[in-house]
């Protein structure tokens, strides 16, 4: 049974290798990602991670590998595997696997996600993982139009939904995670919100009473990302 969680989201940041010099936010962010996954790690040796991307629904397994030397920099990493690296690997399991690597868990597999996968389907994603033996890593970034940094033109709408985000993380209020709207999140970019109504599923299949600690939440760079970890308590 699934009894640990971290949310991450999945910026290519996130690779040292891709940044000559990192400020204090950017550490602040792969400290808070280094912890959570570290966690995860202490639980369960073997990971399932869920993403949004656009070659969803996939199943990729533990023997995939790929690179970041489409972001500019050919940093190889695997899900557990030694098989060739694939160079269309999408970014979720590109960060799947840096994390894996730096967590010095044994093997992960992603479950890809289509960003418009109706709530009641990422749910019952979420039930059917649940009995799984194994950390869940779930990869979702918040909005990308909050303020003129923003890779979008900013939006008012943008604060109060990230708030909800950061709050259900922090509360494990699985009730606000399920009602994230996935048009609204699809105009202010969280294009992870399938995998974040993953969720509500594992926790209501797996029962008992979980503890979600938030360990970041920010935006450093007109994209916000939120760190938390969810575990079910004895």
């Amino acid at each position: 049974m699934i009894t640990c969680v971290a949310v991450v989201p999945y910026p290519p940041l996130l690779v040292p290798a891709l940044t000559v010099r990192a400020d204090a936010e950017t550490a602040r962010l792969r400290g808070a990602c280094s912890r959570a996954v570290s966690s995860l790690t202490e639980q369960a040796a073997e990971w399932v991670a869920v993403g949004a991307d656009r070659s969803g629904p996939a199943v990729l397994g533990p023997d995939s590998a790929g690179t970041f030397e489409g972001f500019g920099v050919d940093v190889r990493v695997t899900l557990g595997g030694t098989a060739p690296t694939d160079p269309e690997l999408p970014l979720p399991a590109l960060i799947t696997g840096l994390l894996r690597d730096q967590a010095g868990a044994r093997s992960a597999s992603v479950r890809l996600l289509a960003p418009g996968t109706p709530p009641e389907e990422s749910r019952r994603l979420g039930e059917s993982l649940a009995a799984e033996s194994t950390g869940l890593l779930v990869l979702a970034d918040g909005t990308n139009c909050s303020d003129e940094r923003s890779p979008h033109p900013p939006d008012e709408r943008a604060g109060q939904l990230d708030e909800q985000i950061r709050t259900a993380l922090a509360d494990v209020d699985t009730g606000r995670l399920q009602g994230l709207d996935p048009q609204l999140c699809a105009e202010l970019g969280v294009e992870g919100r399938a995998a974040l109504q993953v969720l509500p599923g594992v926790v209501a299949a797996s029962g008992g009473t979980w503890r979600g600690e938030l360990l970041y939440s920010a935006t450093p760079y007109g994209v916000t990302y939120h760190v938390a970890t969810w575990t079910r308590q004895p």
